[in-house]
């Protein structure tokens, strides 16, 4: 007889003490709303050092996307993923973690990596088709920016880990758009993580689209923080345009892990303002009214609002803080104006610590190439001089001839 053939008065077995949960799951269920600060009597008792530290990285971050968004019009970056509306998750991370902690981006995440003292040209240099990553991530204790999405997350996990492991003090913060946890990288990640209670703290910025694809035809669980309970992660839902809530979430969330409580699962509810990149048309997927409500939830509104009210913020410091920013971006525009000096041969340059014998094949191939071209332009150049040469001598020839004449 088989389980579809039983019938109800068939004896059914009792399962063993073992099906029963292992862990509670209600300390692990995210709130039912986002977690706020601002506009709320929590704004009261936060740092208002803080705040207006945090005010200034917003409005640099904002100056930021919108300078790097117009390089990519210039035609001095190939692609820009803008951050702008998404400023507080991406500073907040940028600032929370420790020195010897290490923050894993998305594509998307250059600004949390300049918020963490990263150099904003090297930042972009990937972005510009230049080198392989732009910086030395054992320097800044950045991964290099992820373009596939979510392989960043195992990698925090691993590196985590094994930091725990050999008894270092660290602290991983994984970053991921709401697109990224449909990838089986998500999954995979916050498993291993729970089951080694790794030291690693996932952010999901979750703003609204997957490129085109909106969140209810990725998934149809109650929040992206929810996701953590399957796997005994807690899971904690915050506005993601209040940076002072977002600060507040991640650093609960850093200090749980440094202190071995393991990895928690933040879901940042934000949205962003821009289309996925300069080649992305995003009036073809969402409406301007859309757009516009978000508008007025601004991430540098809302605090620059709420340090005003509580006069700890006047016209001389936003004045200061945009100066500041001007400053910035007219120091990228002029180093990304610049040439860079590049070799071809670098394509073959830390790809193994042994080239292996097809690679050193491509690597004589193209240096014959290069070297051909040399060759060419330097006869085509020894040509030129001699033209134009015997073109001087003849017109001197002539206005010699006029001057006897």
């Amino acid at each position: 007889m088989t389980v579809l053939q039983q019938t109800a008065a068939s004896r059914r077995p009792v399962p063993p003490p073992a099906w029963r949960p292992r862990t509670d799951p209600a300390p692990l269920l995210p709130d039912q709303e986002p977690f706020r600060v601002l506009g709320t009597p929590a704004a009261r008792d936060a740092d208002p050092v803080l705040l207006k530290r945090l005010y200034a990285a917003l409005v640099l971050g904002r100056r930021y996307n919108t300078q790097a968004t117009a390089l990519t019009r210039q035609g001095r970056l190939a692609v820009y993923p803008s951050s702008t509306g998404q400023e507080a998750c991406e500073v907040a991370a940028g600032q929370v973690l420790a020195e010897r902690d290490w923050l894993f981006p998305s594509y998307r995440d250059t600004l949390a990596a300049v918020s963490r003292g990263l150099d904003p040209v090297r930042a972009l240099t990937l972005l510009r088709g230049d080198w392989h990553t732009g910086y030395d991530p054992r320097e800044h204790r950045v991964a290099p920016l992820s373009t596939p999405l979510a392989t960043q997350l195992p990698h925090a996990v691993g590196l985590a880990h094994a930091a725990r492991l050999k008894g270092d003090d660290v602290v991983a913060l994984a970053m991921v758009g709401d697109g990224g946890t449909s990838e089986g990288d998500f999954h995979e990640a916050l498993n291993f993580a729970a089951v080694w209670r790794a030291p690693v703290v996932f952010l999901v910025q979750n703003n609204g689209f997957a490129i085109s694809v909106p969140l209810a035809k990725q998934t149809a669980a109650p929040s992206l923080a929810h996701k953590g309970v399957g796997y005994g992660i807690p899971g904690r839902l915050v506005d993601g345009n209040d940076a002072a809530a977002v600060h507040t979430v991640l650093d609960e969330a850093v200090r749980r892990a440094r202190t071995g409580g393991g990895p928690t699962l933040v879901e940042a509810v934000t949205y962003r303002m821009e289309a996925h990149t300069n080649a992305d048309d995003a009036t073809r997927y969402r409406e301007a009214d859309e757009v516009e409500t978000w508008r007025g939830h601004d991430p540098i509104a809302l605090l620059e609002r709420e340090l005003r009210e509580a006069g700890q913020l006047g016209d001389a410091d936003v004045a200061a803080a945009r100066e500041a920013a001007e400053e910035m971006a007219a120091g990228l525009r002029a180093r990304m104006n610049e040439e860079p000096v590049t070799d071809p041969m670098d394509l073959f340059a830390h790809v193994y610590a042994r080239r292996t014998s097809q690679l050193r094949e491509q690597a004589e191939q193209l240096r014959a190439e290069l070297d051909a071209a040399e060759e060419t332009e330097r006869t085509d150049g020894t040509e030129l001089t001699e033209r134009t040469e015997q073109t001087e001598q003849t017109e001197q020839t002539e206005q010699t001839g006029e001057d006897h004449r």
